[in-house]
């Protein structure tokens, strides 16, 4: 069953919630596709720093929001934070990877800030 069908089926979750997990677990996954792809190259260790960074704190904030923790709205400022700079990094280049990275990343911060708000 795909992810956003279980989550359909948590009653506890407002859609803002669920939106928000969905992407925060894709840009987990593009995240760590890109910091392997730019493993190896000096050029691009920043980009690979942020993109591990984005895949750590996303997938934490992925699962506390789950969960419903308070403290998902915190961590919620700081996947914001963490994505606006990879993003920013990954514009840089012209690399495929990257500029997944960068849709993925604008639409995890859209998303974050409208559960945040919600």
């Amino acid at each position: 069953m795909p992810l956003a069908d279980r989550l359909a089926d948590a009653d506890q979750l407002s859609d803002d919630r669920r939106e928000c997990i969905e992407t925060c677990i894709e840009a987990a996954e593009v995240c760590e596709w890109c910091a392997d792809e730019c493993l190896g190259s000096e050029e691009m260790e920043e980009c690979a720093r942020l993109c591990r960074d984005v895949a750590d704190i996303a997938s934490l904030h992925a699962r506390l929001t789950a969960r419903n923790s308070p403290y998902s709205e915190q961590l919620a400022e700081v996947c914001i934070d963490v994505c606006e700079a990879c993003a920013e990094e990954c514009a840089r280049h012209d690399a495929d990877h990257c500029q997944a990275c960068v849709d993925v990343l604008e639409a995890c911060v859209e998303d974050c800030r409208k559960m945040r708000s919600s």
